[in-house]
């Protein structure tokens, strides 16, 4: 319409004309020929340009789950090593080229969850305050089962014990939480754990008349989750889970000693190198060493 010729004057009637006529502003027709013409690059993505291109990234990430000691890492453990390596990008990123070269671990959707009894919190504020055990069972090479017991600090998310029985009585179930003790309290005696409670579910070893006195005797606080509510006991719950994923479900053993040898070095390398988003991606023993320091530091 702009390079059409006026009857009247013999002349082009503009695009300063044609805009007024039409009432738009001229920047949009210049914006809409700029678009259409066949000079103009391909549009790029908005914002700073990354020096990393995406086949770079990909390769330290497969690098990265390479030397990872674990199996079945997420995006945000694998970004936060990249960080600390000095390899800055963002999450998103990472999680968009895990997904795309089929590196995400495999997980199952639950149900819909309905209303919960446990509100509030489970993760105190200090080392020490509350711990939680549970109990998972595994297969040997023989086809026997045995069963595996945990005890984790709720707050650093701290392996503090754990053991392999082929029986799962009470008495088993207490040898994670005297590992803990004995570590922790650095002592077995009466009222060696005052101010600990102890996070259990229902199960017949930890309300057993045997359990809870010796619990008490140490100077643990019991403290049992809701009926039917394992979000009551979450912390042994995701860590048990972990265990699962990273050792259980990974390798074969063939007699109850050899996998309370392979629980030990695993729950050493637990608390040494496993991420914890929560705490700023840092593992749980430097959780509890930052805490012991801070104490330190306020008592002197």
């Amino acid at each position: 319409m702009s390079v059409a010729i006026s009857p009247e004057t013999g002349r082009c009637y503009g695009v300063k004309r044609v805009c007024m006529a039409w009432e738009l502003p001229r920047s949009s027709w210049y914006a809409r020929q700029a678009a259409s013409s066949p000079q103009r690059p391909p549009p790029g993505k908005r914002g700073p340009k990354t020096c990393h291109s995406d086949a770079t990234l990909l390769a330290a990430i497969r690098a990265d789950l390479a030397a990872s000691p674990f199996v079945g890492e997420g995006h945000r453990k694998v970004w936060a090593r990249l960080r600390c390596a000095g390899l800055r990008t963002s999450k998103a990123r990472v999680l968009r080229l895990m997904r795309e070269h089929g590196l995400l671990a495999p997980h199952r959707v639950g149900p819909a969850r309905g209303p919960r009894s446990h509100d509030g919190t489970i993760i105190p504020d200090a080392p020490d305050v509350m711990w939680g055990t549970d109990l998972t069972t595994t297969v040997l090479t023989s086809g026997r089962q045995v069963a595996v017991f945990v005890c984790v600090d709720h707050c650093s998310a701290e392996f503090v014990g754990v053991h392999a029985a082929e029986r799962a009585t009470r008495w088993e179930a207490l040898e994670p939480v005297k590992q803990g003790v004995r570590e922790i309290f650095g002592r077995i005696d009466d009222g060696a754990a005052t101010g600990l409670s102890l996070r259990h579910d229902h199960g017949s070893q930890y309300l057993a008349d045997d359990f809870q006195r010796e619990i008490a005797f140490l100077g643990i606080e019991s403290s049992p989750s809701f009926v039917r509510a394992p979000e009551g006991n979450g912390c042994a719950e995701r860590i048990i889970r972990t265990l699962k994923e990273q050792l259980l479900w990974v390798r074969h053993f063939e007699t109850v000693e050899e996998l309370r040898i392979a629980l030990e070095e695993w729950r050493h390398l637990y608390n040494h190198r496993w991420l914890i988003e929560r705490h700023g991606h840092r593992p749980p023993a430097e959780v509890r060493r930052e805490h012991l320091a801070n104490v330190r530091k306020e008592a002197a």
